[in-house]
């Protein structure tokens, strides 16, 4: 028959557990480790080798010897550092004591010799007697500079009055000759800008009974697709302008559309809070996404991974799987509308503009933000990724701004687009395009930010002129046509002038001193 176990208390358990630790572990607390002195002074003399070494050999003055010894101290200090101590105090000379072989801690100095005593700065009658020493090929090797580089002497000889030999004093300027050049800071200067052609209406689309706000080329470069305040998806043909199809679903104005380059399906985003996917097979809708709370304003698609993001009214912006419909991440943050989303393959994935004045570059996989922008002082409305460069533009009304990933650093601002800039396009020959609720746009050379062409479009006959903002604009995939979607009902088609030349249409390009980067 097997015994009751004795039961204890918790309290008395864990008293019990602490016990027998302690007596596991008290012999080893108890030991005392002697020091070994002689691993210290190894250790010790590796540490000053590896991290002290371009300090140990400065120049001592020899009545701050006292002040040394003392402030480092004891006879137990003299003893851990032998040759530290033997280095500083073994000098006799009466005014300096110099033991290395170089009188500055770095670089390929000139040997010291008993003539090397002092180090001061120069005066100037020595400073313009260095200068007439120098040879004609150091003044040829540096035009840029003034007469002589007076600073450069300051900076590498150290004075007439250091009691080199001169032939010692012209080899050091010499050897730093190319030193010198890296180290002289140029005047700011302004790249000129690249020269592109003019671009110039080509084509008028009607069809749209509404505003047209958003525009999506497909992959095979065939046809495009719009959505408009008429609540109507349309298709048309992007050689000849010519209506393909028109899709029929949402009960609101098509905010946003996005044609897949995996799949043969078309996403569209409007305002009565649906996500719709088109299968064009078919012809018709295969898949809602359900989960905003308000209108949606944008919708784009990650280029490598069956991935939807949509952003919202409701301060959000929405990850989603393509194929389950779930929403696998929702991105808040946000104070205010979310008004544009762009995704790409590199880190960080997502990048959301909003009412708020704030750009966000978030992280997919932690569903997090990696870095917010608040240089913006009002709605960022849109954003467009550079093609080739890994930057990105951002406008505002009160600015576009240029940024680089992966941070988010600022590059430039663009100004002079003095409207509410709606819409953002650019393409791999520099072109940032920009298109504004007045109905402007405005075509800007990347690099530089040089406005070189200004359109205003004249509207649909019949329509006011009030409805002449531009909506969306959007580069076909040879990059060779331009389209707008517009608040007069119309799509328009740009392109380049064939006839226009550099000499017909120079660049009127006036360099200012200084660009200044406003913030």
């Amino acid at each position: 028959m097997t015994e009751d176990v004795q039961k204890h208390s918790v309290h008395t358990l864990v008293f019990r557990s602490l016990k027998r630790t302690h007596d596991m572990f008290v012999s080893d607390q108890a030991k005392s480790i002697t020091q070994d002195e002689e691993s210290f002074k190894v250790k010790m003399g590796v540490k000053l080798k590896t991290e002290y070494s371009a300090v140990l050999h400065m120049p001592v003055l020899k009545e701050d010897k006292d002040r040394v010894s003392q402030h480092h101290g004891s006879v137990q200090n003299q003893h851990r550092f032998p040759d530290v101590f033997s280095q500083y105090l073994s000098g006799t000379d009466p005014e300096y004591l110099i033991t290395g072989t170089h009188p500055y801690p770095s670089g390929p100095g000139v040997a010291l010799t008993a003539e090397t005593k002092l180090h001061r700065n120069p005066s100037e009658a020595g400073v313009h007697s260095m200068a007439l020493a120098l040879p004609p090929s150091q003044a040829r090797q540096d035009a840029s500079r003034t007469a002589a580089g007076v600073v450069d002497i300051h900076r590498h000889a150290g004075g007439a009055e250091r009691s080199l030999p001169q032939s010692g004093a012209l080899s050091l300027l010499e050897g730093s000759g190319t030193r010198n050049t890296s180290l002289v800071r140029k005047a700011p200067t302004m790249p000129k800008p690249q020269w592109h052609p003019p671009w110039k209406l080509f084509r008028v689309i009607s069809g749209h009974l509404g505003w047209v706000r958003s525009i999506a080329v497909e992959p095979g470069n065939q046809w495009f697709v719009t959505g408009s305040a008429d609540r109507t998806i349309k298709i048309w043909d992007l050689a000849s302008g010519k209506l393909k199809l028109s899709l029929t679903g949402h009960i609101s104005t098509v905010r946003g559309v996005a044609v897949s380059n995996r799949s043969p399906y078309l996403f569209s985003c409007g305002e009565d809070k649906q996500v719709k996917c088109w299968d064009l097979e078919y012809n018709k809708v295969i898949r809602h996404y359900h989960g905003h709370l308000s209108a949606v304003y944008d919708v784009d698609l990650h280029p490598t991974i069956d991935v939807l993001v949509t952003c919202s009214r409701d301060s959000t912006a929405r990850v989603w799987d393509i194929r389950t419909k779930a929403n696998v991440h929702t991105l808040t943050g946000h104070t205010n509308t979310v008004a544009t989303v762009r995704c790409q393959s590199a880190e960080p994935q997502i990048i959301t503009g909003s009412h708020d004045s704030t750009i966000r570059l978030w992280d997919l996989i932690a569903g997090k933000t990696r870095a917010t922008l608040t240089n913006h002082k009002k709605s960022v409305r849109s954003i467009v990724l550079h093609p080739r460069q890994y930057t990105f533009a951002s406008g505002s009304a009160d600015n576009i701004k240029q940024w680089t990933f992966p941070d988010g650093n600022f590059i430039q601002n663009l100004s002079g687009h003095n409207a509410i800039v709606n819409t953002l396009a650019v393409n791999s020959d520099g072109v940032l395009v920009s298109g504004a609720d007045n109905g402007t746009i405005h075509l800007w050379d990347w690099r530089t930010g040089y406005n070189f062409q200004r359109i205003h479009a004249a509207v649909q006959p019949g329509s006011l002129d009030s409805e002449s903002g531009i909506f969306a604009c959007l580069f076909d995939n040879s990059e060779s046509r331009l389209i707008t979607a517009e608040a007069d009902k119309t799509i328009k088609v740009y392109k380049e002038d064939d006839s226009a030349t550099e000499e017909s249409h120079p660049v009127n390009w006036k360099p200012e001193i200084l660009k200044r980067k406003r913030f």
